[in-house]
């Protein structure tokens, strides 16, 4: 398939923001990670300083799996159909979350399973209808999809970044739902590096010592199945992946070429980011990771990209929760770099 180009990075808006930044009124790199934000946000719209960026959307893509059936999680699959509904009920935490920031939300049905024909959108949700597949096959046993439905819900990624593009959103967020994800973001990054499925496989959704070690197992039998080349994005997604793991990469291949920040959320949200990062390298620095998962792989996964977590709250909920929470700091970087006095302005002394 053909995959969009990332926008050329404005270097001289970053460098225009880190002088800026210096010249407020703190001790420079006082506000840590803060700062690296506001340049960052530079250096993707090419203004110093950049607008504050009014209007946020997560999009939470929805699929199921079918290395369900090795029993690697202790949820049934029917969940994934029940938290949608309960994302258009405006009962679920990314819900709360995205309220309380002022963030909109959109869900999409990329994979599926079960019966969604009753969705609609509601007034705490958009519903998307992209359903590729109902779910993947089990990776443990044969592909877990074909490259030309991973090509599809790649497509379906970048859709929905250009649609909000053309709507004037100005940051996407990348949130995700469905039983099993973990396993299948898991085999992916051990895909990509070459690991065991020991150092990639967490508890998820809180399996115990003795599922952890199937989940480990099952990762390296689909992985010795399929053999999958590190360095075809779309073979990885095909063999190991996960249709919302491939909208979401291509969600990254969209925003980055509309010049749109992608907040990545957790584990299997930046596992989309990975493998949108094996397909063209010069997405990745469109992309944040919002926070540190408590997957013990995540960590390795971000600094593999060479990002590093930008808040550490021991999440491990998925559903875009964390990528709110960075779109919130996100804007309160780009104020600060609005509204802050500088030295000169203030009448403070510099340093000398």
């Amino acid at each position: 398939m053909e995959l969009p180009r990332p926008r050329p990075w404005n270097h001289e808006a970053e460098k225009a923001a880190r002088a800026h930044l210096d010249q407020l009124t703190k001790p420079p790199g006082s506000l840590g990670k803060i700062e690296g934000l506001g340049a960052w946000l530079s250096g993707i719209t090419g203004a110093c300083p950049p607008r504050v960026p009014a209007r946020a959307r997560l999009y939470t893509f929805a699929g199921d799996h079918g290395v369900t059936a090795e029993g690697v999680s202790p949820y049934p699959s029917a969940v994934t159909v029940q938290m949608v509904l309960n994302f258009l009920a405006g009962g679920a935490a990314v819900n709360v979350f995205a309220r309380h920031h002022g963030v909109e939300l959109v869900v999409v049905d990329v994979g599926v399973a079960g019966d969604l024909s009753m969705c609609r959108d509601t007034e705490h949700a958009r519903f998307v209808n992209a359903r590729v597949r109902p779910g993947t096959s089990n990776m443990a046993v044969e592909p877990a999809m074909s490259r030309a439905e991973a090509e599809a819900a790649i497509a379906t990624g970048i859709r929905m970044a250009r649609a909000a593009a053309a709507d004037g959103i100005e940051v996407i967020g990348a949130g995700e739902m469905g039983i099993c994800n973990t396993t299948a973001a898991a085999a992916c990054l051990a895909a990509v590096h070459g690991m065991p499925g020991k150092l990639t496989a967490g508890r998820g959704t809180g399996i115990d010592d003795a599922g952890l070690a199937r989940k480990a197992r099952v990762i390296d039998a689909a992985i010795a199945r399929g053999q999958p080349d590190r360095h075809d994005g779309i073979g990885i997604l095909s063999e190991v992946g996960g249709l919302e793991i491939a909208a979401i990469a291509g969600l990254c291949l969209g925003g980055a070429e509309a010049g749109i920040p992608v907040v990545l959320d957790g584990f299997i949200s930046t596992c989309g980011g990975l493998v949108a990062s094996v397909l063209d390298e010069g997405v990745r620095p469109y992309l944040l990771v919002s926070h540190k998962s408590a997957e013990n792989a995540h960590w390795a996964m971000a600094r593999s990209m060479g990002k590093e977590p930008l808040h550490d709250l021991d999440l491990r909920l998925g559903e875009g929760t964390g990528a709110v929470l960075a779109i919130d700091s996100l804007r309160l970087a780009a104020k600060v770099m609005n509204q802050m006095a500088t030295f000169a302005s203030a009448g403070v002394s510099n340093r000398s």
